[in-house]
């Protein structure tokens, strides 16, 4: 389950994103008490993080186009100390008295710019650590860390915000990004798997998508990943629903779902670390599940029940994330990951602003049950008919049977294996 720790540069690179990722947490938390503490206005939160997520719908695609020519390292060393440079100027503003609002956006879209790069390129440098073997493991790792840092962080943040302030929460985020700042430079050049950077030149953004458009096992990989965030994953519009109008529970059984979720989401990106392979077939069963189990919730009688779902819903939906991360990784040409690794995270990063308002709409007009019935079943039928395509496509079928008493189902070639009946 751990055995790309056994790598030192990776270890390194582990350990730094551990703080750096608990201080990311306390920050977000952070941020939108202090923007709400300004303004009084629920808007003016959601524009902060409109503001942080908007540069990378924007400019996504070109922040790919980047990394592919620059050394990931370098660039990790500089968007990392950006971001750590903006919570310290944060944290000083806060701390002196004179923080306005302006500048809580300001410092949204500096961190927005540089996740623009940042992200991308910690993606496909992980590559780079572990080469192929190791690399569905540390994927796997990596999204262990972040769901780890997402039960720690907003505790801590609580606590510090509530005894010293949220400009020593800032602090404490700007000051967590020298931990990877350390392992970056304290990594062996030497044990880094060689990676052939593209060079300069014009068309490379059209490049980057014609790859993708003319790989099946890509093209279809991130559109599921999208059907999902958009439509399955707006659960900030769904929990605080059902935690108020429907069970009548209060803010304490929103944390409560939020966190059940954390922890099937933990358990799931250590069972894919255990896993070690990402397969067509498990991208898909882990949509339908996930979606099947988003339908099932919805029809939830009792809050307890609907809070013991959260927790199968996060486990399946990492599941998704990780598959589908570390599937596109190992089926791409290195010297397009960066501007692949780029289109996947716009697509599910992007799905949140373009499904929560109409998540929203449904709730609205015809109750969450239905808001979160209707997201879970789009999920489900985008797996099924993805699943369908690619079998046609490959020239696959589908095989049902038994094996040492366990249901085995999977896609086995009708006449000749093709490229497909491998990834399924």
């Amino acid at each position: 389950m751990f055995s790309s720790l056994k790598v030192r540069n990776y270890r390194l690179f582990f350990v730094g994103q551990v703080v750096s990722n608990i201080g990311t947490w306390m920050q977000r938390i952070a941020q939108d008490w202090l923007v709400l503490s300004l303004t009084g206005s629920a808007t003016a939160v959601g524009v902060t993080t409109a503001l942080q997520f908007l540069p990378m719908l924007l400019f996504g695609l070109y922040g790919g186009v980047l990394v592919d020519r620059l050394p990931k390292r370098r660039a990790l060393l500089f968007t990392q100390s950006a971001m750590g440079a903006t919570g310290v100027a944060l944290a000083a503003l806060t701390l002196t008295g004179h923080v306005q609002v302006w500048h809580v956006y300001l410092a949204a879209v500096v961190v927005g710019l540089a996740t623009v790069v940042d992200n991308p390129a910690r993606q496909s440098f992980v590559s780079e650590m572990v080469g192929p073997d190791q690399l569905q493991n540390a994927v796997s790792l990596n999204s262990a860390n972040f769901q780890s840092a997402r039960l720690v962080g907003p505790a801590v943040a609580g606590v510090m915000i509530t005894g010293v302030g949220t400009g020593w929460a800032f602090l404490a985020n700007g000051l967590s990004f020298v931990a990877p700042l350390i392992g970056l430079m304290m990594m062996r050049a030497r044990e880094l798997y060689v990676v052939e950077r593209a060079p300069r030149a014009k068309g490379q953004l059209r490049e980057g998508l014609r790859y993708v458009a003319g790989r099946p096992e890509l093209i279809w990989t991130i559109v599921l990943a999208g059907f999902v965030s958009t439509f399955g994953f707006n659960f900030p519009v769904f929990l605080s629903a059902f935690a108020d109008d429907v069970f009548h529970a209060g803010a304490g059984s929103y944390s409560l779902f939020n966190t059940l979720m954390a922890v099937g989401s933990l358990a799931g990106a250590l069972l894919a670390a255990r896993r070690g392979t990402a397969r067509m077939r498990v991208l898909l069963a882990g949509a339908v599940a996930f979606g099947t189990l988003e339908i099932v919730a919805a029809i939830a009688p009792s809050l307890w029940l609907f809070a013991l779902l959260m927790v199968p819903i996060g486990m399946f939906g990492m599941t998704v994330n990780v598959t589908a991360n570390s599937g596109i990784q190992m089926s791409t040409d290195p010297a397009m990951r960066g501007r692949v690794m780029a289109l996947y995270m716009m697509v599910f990063m992007g799905g949140a602003p373009v499904g929560a308002p109409i998540a929203g709409w449904v709730t609205d007009a015809y109750g969450v049950r239905a808001g979160l019935a209707s997201g879970g079943a789009i999920a489900a039928a985008a797996a099924v008919t993805i699943g369908l395509v690619l079998a046609r496509v490959g020239n696959l079928r589908l095989s049902v049977g038994w094996n040492h008493g366990h249901p085995h189902v999977r896609f086995v070639p009708r006449e000749a294996p093709e490229q497909l009946a491998a990834a399924a």
